[in-house]
Formats: C-alpha cells, sequence, structure tokens
C-alpha cells in the first residue's frame, strides 16, 4: 500500500472520529437494531417448498401427498431419490420441509395398523416453520380421517380410537422456533447494505459539498486511490459491525454460530461490494447529500421488504418473488442464515455466493466506471 492511500486513509478515519453523528450511526443504531428487530412479529405462509421421498410409490402413498398439495400450504417441488439428498435439499434452502414415506405405508393401512410418516422441517425460519408445523399435522390427522371413513363404507367397520395414520414432525436447526434466530442474521445483512451503502455516498459527496473534493483531485492521487480509500474504511467498520451483532446476538439472544467464522466474514465481504457500489453510484449523481440519501433508499426500501428480510418469501405473490431474484441482499440472507444457523460450508451455499459475486462485480464496475467519468 502506498504513502498516498495510507494517507488518504488515515485522513478519512480522522474525519470520522471527528464527525460524532458518523460514529453515533455506526456504532449505536445497529445495536437499537439488533434488540428491536430481534423481537418481531412473524406472518403465517404459503406454498413452502416440499421435498418428498416416497420410498411407497404406491396410490395410497400418492393419495397421501395429493392431500398435502391440495392444502395450498405446500409445493412439492422436489422428489428425493435418498435421505442424504433431501438433507442436501433442506440444506442448501432450496425446499423447506421434507417429507419421508416409508416403505410398508400402504401394508400397514391394509392390515389395520398404524402407518407412520416422518416430516422435517427448516426451522431457521420460524415464520414458515410455525405454519409448515401445524399444516402438517392437520393435514395428516384430515387424512387420518378420510381413511377411516373409508374403511367404515367399505367393511362396515366402525372407528377405533387410533388413527390409521401418524406423522413424525421433527424441526430442524431451530426445534423451538425462536424468532431471533432468524431475524438477527437478517439485521447483520441489513446493516451491512443499509450504512455501508449511505455512508459512502454521503462521505463523497460531503466532499463535493465542502469543496474538498477539488482538492483531491489536483493531487497525484490516481482515481482508483481515491475510491479505494474513501471505501477502505466504511469496509472495516462493517465487519466490525458484524462481529458486534454476531457477538451479542450469541451472547443476549443464544443466537448459534455453527459455521465457519471465516466463512462469514468471507461472504459478508463479497456483498460488501454491492452496498459499496450502490453508494458509490449514487454520490456520482447526487450533488448534495440530501440526494445521495434518498438515492441509496430508492434502492433499500426494495431490498428490505423483497429479500426475505421482513417478510417469508413463500408469502409474496409470484410476481414478487421473481422480482427478488434481482435483489442481491436476498442471496446474502440466505448465506448468513444458513452459516449461523445450519453450520453448512461453501458447497451448500454455491449458487448464492456466485450471484453475490456477479452483482458485486458488476454494481461496482459500474459505480466505478461512472465515478471516475465524473471526476474528469
Amino acid at each position: 500500500m502506498n504513502s498516498r492511500l495510507t494517507s488518504l486513509i488515515r485522513k478519512e478515519f480522522i474525519q470520522i472520529l471527528r464527525d460524532p453523528r458518523t460514529l453515533i450511526l455506526v456504532l449505536v443504531i445497529p445495536v437499537m437494531q439488533l434488540f428491536l428487530l430481534g423481537y418481531a412479529a412473524t406472518n403465517d405462509v404459503r406454498n413452502v417448498p416440499l421435498a418428498v421421498y416416497n420410498l411407497d410409490n404406491s396410490p395410497a402413498s400418492r393419495q397421501l401427498l395429493d392431500a398435502y398439495r391440495a392444502a395450498d400450504y405446500f409445493e412439492l417441488a422436489f422428489d428425493a431419490g435418498s435421505e442424504q439428498e433431501l438433507r442436501d435439499l433442506i440444506d442448501s434452502g432450496k425446499a423447506r420441509a421434507g417429507l419421508i414415506i416409508p416403505p410398508d405405508y400402504t401394508l400397514k393401512l391394509q392390515s389395520g395398523e398404524t402407518a407412520h410418516v416422518a416430516f422435517v422441517l427448516d426451522g431457521s425460519d420460524p415464520t414458515a416453520a410455525s405454519t409448515a408445523l401445524s399444516a402438517a399435522r392437520l393435514i395428516g390427522q384430515q387424512q387420518g380421517v378420510r381413511i377411516l371413513e373409508e374403511r367404515l363404507q367399505r367393511r362396515g367397520q366402525s372407528i377405533g380410537n387410533t388413527s390409521p395414520l401418524e406423522v413424525h414432525t421433527q424441526v430442524w436447526y431451530n426445534p423451538d422456533l425462536v424468532n431471533a434466530y432468524f431475524m438477527i442474521p437478517g439485521v447483520i445483512g441489513m446493516i451491512l447494505f443499509a450504512l455501508t451503502s449511505i455512508l459512502t455516498a454521503t462521505a463523497i459527496v460531503r466532499e463535493r459539498e465542502r469543496g474538498t473534493i477539488e482538492q483531491l483531485i489536483v493531487t497525484p492521487i490516481r482515481s482508483w486511490e481515491l475510491i479505494v480509500g474513501k471505501m477502505l474504511p466504511y469496509t472495516i467498520l462493517a465487519l466490525l459491525n458484524t462481529l458486534e451483532v454476531l457477538a451479542i446476538g450469541s451472547w443476549w439472544f443464544d443466537v448459534p454460530i455453527r459455521g465457519d467464522l471465516w466463512l462469514i466474514l468471507g461472504a459478508s465481504a463479497l456483498f460488501l461490494l454491492t452496498s459499496l457500489g450502490i453508494g458509490l453510484f449514487a454520490s456520482s449523481i447526487a450533488n448534495t447529500q440530501q440526494e445521495a440519501m434518498l438515492t441509496v433508499w430508492m434502492t433499500l426500501l426494495p431490498a428490505l421488504f423483497l429479500s426475505g428480510f421482513f417478510f417469508p418469501l413463500e408469502a409474496m405473490p409470484k410476481v414478487l418473488q421473481w422480482i427478488s431474484y434481482l435483489i442481491p441482499l436476498r442471496y446474502y440472507l440466505v448465506i448468513i442464515r444458513s452459516l449461523l444457523l445450519k453450520g453448512v460450508g461453501a458447497e451448500a451455499l454455491q449458487t448464492e455466493i456466485f450471484a453475490l459475486a456477479v452483482f458485486g462485480v458488476g454494481i461496482m464496475t459500474a459505480a466505478a466506471l461512472r465515478f471516475r467519468k465524473r471526476l474528469d
């Protein structure tokens, strides 16, 4: 790192320390968000992606699947070929629940015994899991009543006390469905996205408002050095905020940290390319700090509501779900929640990591080119 870049970074840190409002924004607001959003309410969902491992493959088992499909709570999205494949689908977040039908399902029903099926849930999102848990049990009970009625009609059999079908539910990753386990990882994504984009945009525009940007331009500092020097301090502060939320979330809310810490920080740094790029782009089209703030908020609000931070994506209309694929925060929230609660590795998150890399490099490149052109 050359002396010009070092001096610029040092100057930026001094400017941050001399501005108490910036320090309050960086250090206090994340803690306030953590405690406020850690107790947020939840909503019901529909069309939860369901993976099915059907070892019976009989008309009776297909009737059970039809019951789950008709209830509108579940979408039979995957046919798993093994229990490991079913687990991999849930680990990667592609499926939010799994149904395992044993090979003796039909035999048990025909012999008058109780047939047992297993229903597993991804508890990392308590909103979706609580709804799916209740729905799974209710559908199993209704299917059991229907089977009893068919027996009564065919054989004149009286309805006994034992149900012919029993659904055993099991919640993975968050057995108690603690909502803070879902919200606190999301707070990390919100902090990284909101603070870094806002602070980067306003810091550069502030130089323009004060007339000091021209002084920097006439110095031997190159454009890329100016960009890096302005952004690196906020990148460091954002990563410190990440560690701060992780520490408080684990200590106060007992949120588990099951994934590799370095992978968490690496994914966070990758996501910062997007938020920093948005801040840089906003600074290149705004003339005042107020304009920069409004420009960032135009991207911030859709990101918060369409990323799965406040509301589960399964509860949204299909059109909004498609639009959410254009929101980088969506992919980061999947990554951070999977790393903290599921403890998966990078191989289970390849799609999300690749998407973040594409968004980050693309947005940062476009913003840097426009910023350099604006300086020229």
